[in-house]
């Protein structure tokens, strides 16, 4: 395994938001009813992940002095501390090479990973048995914390090896998963957990964050966002994914204004490959036409046929033909 060093993250004290979560984490810790593990699940960017790290300090700093605290936070945001232990970003042959960006997010060891070669974004029983190995050492802390962004990302396999250790955790030992939604996990895992759910953030929790930005800039990140935090802190100080995403509003506007069927499906071929520039394109062409579905009858329909289409198999350049006629007003 190549080595890499651990760069610092920050967990920020005042989180966006989640008022309701964060009041009832802090209630388990001051009654000593904390649970072996929590499932955090809601749709991405709404800060999750940002909340199940403050709740593992929260937890890692139960206990301990004043004066200690600092130590331990430190530990914490390079991913040091030796009862903590996050899953987070994955290492992938082409996509994520590069050890220094994965010590932002992850400290599990991943080496099997680049002698595989492993392409995509999962979470193998190899990935699960080498975490395994680790959580049952001897912690040093009155909790010790395993941390799994996108526990969605799991394969049915590491999801059994990770249903027999919530079977029988370690003492001590506290889970905080998160997942984008857990009904695409097994039910036993769910059941296992302490469920809660994270909500979109209303715009006025999210204005103070874009006091700096210009009024169009403001009003345009917020309709981006929708109720996502995460969404507002990458896009706030990154003038070229802001370019980015005002050039594909322009292309969506100009595909519902659109009447030529050829027009359209030009307009469409960012969607005809999976990844993030077909998901922006198409939260662009939702926006677009919210601002115009009285025009367009017939698209909001064929619109949620296009997306249903996209999570499944089917051939994505069929569908977009099929979403680029049916949505045309005769």
């Amino acid at each position: 395994m190549k080595r890499y060093t651990a760069i610092s993250i920050r967990i920020p004290d005042a989180i966006v938001g989640h008022a309701e979560q964060l009041e009832a984490l802090r209630s388990d810790i001051a009654s000593e009813n904390v649970s072996h593990a929590y499932l955090f699940h809601g749709p991405a960017h709404l800060g999750k992940m940002t909340v199940a790290m403050w709740f593992a300090r929260e937890l890692l700093r139960s206990g301990v002095s004043a004066d200690a605290m600092e130590n331990i936070d430190h530990q914490i945001e390079r991913l040091t501390h030796p009862d903590l232990f996050v899953l987070d970003q994955l290492w992938m042959e082409e996509v994520c090479e590069d050890w220094n960006v994965i010590a932002r997010t992850s400290n599990v060891p991943q080496g099997h990973r680049e002698k595989s070669g492993a392409k995509t974004d999962v979470i193998s029983i190899d990935d699960i048995r080498l975490l395994h190995d680790r959580l049952h050492e001897k912690g040093l802390s009155r909790y010790r914390c395993c941390v799994i962004r996108s526990v969605d990302r799991m394969l049915d396999n590491a999801s059994n090896v990770l249903l027999k250790i919530l079977e029988e955790p370690p003492p001590g030992l506290v889970f905080i998963l998160t997942a984008d939604s857990s009904a695409s996990l097994l039910p036993t895992i769910v059941s296992r957990a302490r469920v809660m759910s994270f909500q979109r953030v209303a715009d006025r929790a999210l204005l103070p964050l874009l006091s700096s930005a210009a009024d169009d800039d403001r009003q345009f990140i917020l309709a981006l966002a929708q109720g996502a935090p995460g969404v507002v802190y990458s896009l706030k100080d990154d003038p070229d994914a802001l370019r980015s995403h005002r050039l594909q509003q322009s292309a969506a506007n100009a595909f519902w204004r659109s009447t030529s069927l050829s027009e359209r499906l030009q307009y469409l071929e960012p969607i005809l490959k999976r990844g993030k520039d077909a998901d922006d394109f198409l939260l662009h062409l939702a926006l677009a036409l919210r601002q115009q579905s009285a025009a367009h009858p017939r698209a909001p329909r064929a619109l949620m046929e296009l997306l249903r289409g996209f999570e499944t198999n089917a051939h994505r350049q069929i569908l977009s033909q099929r979403f680029a006629m049916q949505s045309l007003d005769s």
